[in-house]
């Protein structure tokens, strides 16, 4: 019986330092190539060739293979919008309205527990579920993002931690300035860095007054940033803007004259056709996160027809408060199934056009679609594994119907960000994940603890204040 060629070795003469062998890849390209026994070839963080396997390897030779036989590779998913610190409030409190949730129960715990510690080992546990569930890279929007840049920079992973700006006292500012000047900090110390890109996260319309989303545009400006927002996320946030400034959440940033292709905005749930061409029109990518907005009653964003107006649209979990994961498999599901049933039509989001928002989409809702989002050569080497010898892949005629319908976050065996094996055999390599859990329990407790008390305060108590 011959041998199989040991790791990392074969016949070719170029070198590459990575290669991924042996199962089927979605390329996720213009053609949505599909390669089976393929052999993903990587050099210096980014993808250098996909191709058939015994091609391949005749013409690169690996210092390191990984075999995925049995597997679909794909690119890695990206979470366009979250919130990591929140996973230690996961479960916390759950079937309630979106204004109640945040008034009554998430800004009161925020203002008690959202320390600098807090986050940080938030952070580290949304990274723990994030590598373990084939997300590669996610955009943030929290207090004391510091950590978060620390935790992606730790853990390995892609990121875009937004620094929270408000017009009210939150944990780390007590003031929109001080919130300015923290965002400053953010932006100038991790600029130029391989995986993390620092950005700015104005919470919203109704927490950020019309001088600080100028100036928040400003900073932007300066340093080429990124801004994450939440936008038109519920009838309630829309009721509060028009009370407040006389019109909708997006017409009032267009007033403004701030919209530009900087900007990413979740939700977009309450639209009408013309704010989705004022949003196409300035280039506004959109993160469509449909288990947060299900979960909250905030209702279901107009997905066709901010597609069919060009607006690039991804996908987001939202903090794992309000969803209550970062799984964006199942996140998919939801997607492809919300949108049969609000149109009442089972052609609407099928499974390919809804794996592309997970991976494409969401590189240009954050528009890095040149870097990330498919395997073509040139782009960053974010690639994910998923076995499909279990009996829920078992037969399996399509794989996009799989990964969208049937596929568990579970069966993610390898997980690769820039080149670097972050999880393989669903071992974990870059992280404490026993420390993580230790201290998730220790918060847990003290939460626990202090929920209860909390729950009989009025929510007009904990109201935010108006900018």
């Amino acid at each position: 019986m011959a041998k199989k060629p040991s790791a990392g070795r074969s016949a070719g003469s170029e070198r590459i330092d990575l290669a991924i062998s042996g199962g089927t890849a979605l390329i996720l390209d213009d053609a949505d190539t599909v390669i089976a026994d393929a052999l993903v070839a990587i050099r210096r963080g980014r993808i250098v060739e996909v191709g058939p396997r015994r091609r391949m390897e005749r013409r690169y030779r690996a210092r390191r293979t990984i075999r995925a036989e049995g597997q679909l590779v794909l690119p890695g998913l990206i979470n366009a919008h979250t919130h990591v610190a929140m996973t230690l409030l996961r479960g916390v409190k759950d079937d309630v309205e979106l204004m109640t949730w945040l008034t009554k129960y998430m800004f009161p715990l925020e203002a008690r527990f959202a320390t600098r510690e807090f986050v940080r080992w938030g952070a580290l546990l949304a990274c723990w579920e994030m590598i373990a569930s084939g997300t590669t890279t996610f955009a943030d929007g929290y207090f004391f993002e510091e950590e978060v840049a620390k935790a992606a920079d730790e853990s390995g992973l892609r990121a875009f931690p937004g620094q929270g700006i408000l017009d009210v006292p939150t944990p780390d500012a007590k003031t929109a300035a001080e919130g300015l000047v923290r965002a400053e900090t953010l932006l100038s110390g991790w600029a130029g860095h391989p995986r993390v890109t620092p950005s700015l996260f104005p919470h919203s319309c109704y927490m950020v007054g019309p001088q600080t989303l100028r100036e928040t545009a400003a900073l932007a400006a300066r340093y080429d940033a990124p801004i994450l927002t939440h936008l038109s996320e519920s009838a309630g946030e829309l009721a509060m803007v028009r009370e407040r400034y006389g019109t909708t959440p997006v017409r009032h940033l267009a007033r403004l004259n701030i919209l530009d292709g900087r900007w990413t905005a979740a939700h977009a749930v309450v639209v009408d056709e013309e704010e989705i061409a004022l949003l196409a029109d300035a280039g506004v990518g959109v993160v469509h996160c449909a288990e947060s907005n299900m979960k909250l009653a905030s209702g279901a964003a107009p997905l066709a027809k901010m597609l069919a107006a060009g607006i690039p649209v991804g996908l987001g979990t939202d903090g794992a408060a309000s969803n209550n994961d970062l799984d964006l498999f199942g996140e998919m599901g939801s997607v492809a199934r919300l949108h049969k049933v609000v149109t009442l039509d089972p052609t609407a989001a099928p499974a390919r056009q809804v794996l592309r928002l997970a991976t494409r989409g969401s590189a240009a809702a954050l528009h890095r679609e040149r870097e990330l989002g498919s395997l073509e050569s040139g782009k960053r080497a974010d690639v994910i594994a998923i076995d499909i010898s279990g009996p829920n892949a078992l037969p399996l005629f399509d794989p996009y119907s799989h990964l969208v319908y049937s596929a568990h976050a579970s069966s993610i065996r390898t997980t690769v960000v820039e080149g670097r094996v972050l999880m393989e055999n669903r071992r974990v390599r870059t992280l404490d994940t026993a420390a993580i859990a230790r201290a998730a329990s220790r918060y847990g407790r003290r939460i626990s603890a202090a929920v209860k008390p909390q729950q009989s305060s009025s929510p007009e108590a904990s109201a935010p204040k108006r900018p």
